[in-house]
């Protein structure tokens, strides 16, 4: 029984595109492991950007200094 959990920062990720990570999660432990869709578990994460480090400072500076 898979579980996997998927951490990403609330950057408006949509409900499509969470769909396509849960549904290509699914696909990849079962074609790579044999194991059964029916009981692989994923779950995504939202994390506040503000809660998101990088780099030993937080995303929206890290970014910033990469622009």
């Amino acid at each position: 029984m898979p579980y996997v959990r998927i951490e990403v920062t609330d950057e408006g990720v949509s409900d499509d595109a969470k769909a396509d990570l849960i549904a290509g999660t699914t696909e990849l432990l079962q074609r790579v492991l044999g194991k059964d869709p029916a009981t692989t578990f994923v779950v995504i994460d939202e994390v506040p950007l503000a809660n998101w480090g990088i780099g030993g400072v937080p995303v929206a500076e890290w970014r910033a200094r990469r622009a």
